[in-house]
This record gives structure tokens, sequence and C-alpha cells, in this order.
């Protein structure tokens, strides 16, 4: 196994739980289709990228959640607004990371991340507000279709 291996196996534990670990490592065991693809991602984005010495793992979380909201990648916000959680950002943060997003993507952006947002919060155990989706001022999200 190769350092940046382990620092990824180190920093994906870390941030996602041993049971998510696992999962990743069973795909990159199994040599099936998109195998290689979760080989690159344990190695470059977690033992490259987010083991890198500079910013801590809650400051990168920040950056990633920021970026995601702007992307409208809520699959993978919801993984990493999880992350942020468990490298250390409280409610509140999340909350303002949320906020800080709206000036340059925009509410409908922010009301995605916040639905997210929230159903992370409730897993955890926090109690949150109803999202626009839930009081019937925004329809719950089709996932692109029409």
């Amino acid at each position: 196994m190769t350092d940046t291996r382990e620092a990824g196996r180190t920093v994906l534990r870390s941030m996602m739980g041993e049971g998510f670990l696992t999962g990743m490592e069973g795909v990159i065991a199994s040599g099936g289709p998109f195998s290689e693809v979760a080989g690159l991602a344990l190695d470059f984005a977690f033992g490259a990228v987010w083991a890198r010495p500079g910013l801590d793992l809650r400051s990168r979380s920040l950056v990633t959640i920021g970026i995601l909201i702007g992307q409208g990648k809520i699959a993978e916000l919801t993984n990493h607004l999880r992350a942020g959680f468990n490298n250390g950002l409280t409610p509140k943060e999340l909350e303002e990371a949320l906020i800080q997003a709206i000036p340059y993507a925009g509410f409908p952006a922010f009301a995605e991340a916040q639905k997210a947002a929230v159903a992370v919060l409730r897993e955890a155990g926090a109690q949150t507000a109803a999202t626009p989706q839930e009081r019937g001022l925004l329809p719950q999200s089709n996932g692109g279709a029409f």
C-alpha cells in the first residue's frame, strides 16, 4: 500500500467513518466497473489533496461545501455536509456556509443545499425548522425531470 493510499484511508475514515471506507475499498477490490475511479478518489482526492498540510479538515470542508453548492451537486454535497459535521463544523457554521453561498450561487442553489443540510442535521439528532419544500413554499426536487 502506498503512503498516499494510507493517507487517503486515514482522512476518509476520520471524515466518513469506517463503514464508508470499507465500502469504498470493496469497490476498489472488486475490479468491476469504476473500481479504478474509486481508487483514484481515495488516492488523489483524499490521500493527495485532503491530507495536505496548510488547511485543517474543517476548513477544507467549508471550501468543498461552498464549491458543491455552487455546482448544484446535491448528492455529493450531502456527503460533504456529513463530513463537515464530522470534521467539527457546528450546525450554525453549516448554516452560515449555506448563507455565504447565496450571493454567488443564488437562492435556488441555497434552497436545495438547505434541504440537504436539514436532512444531515436531522440524521445527527439536531432540531431544525421545516424546509421551504416542507412548508409548501417550494416544490420538492424532481431531479431535473419535467
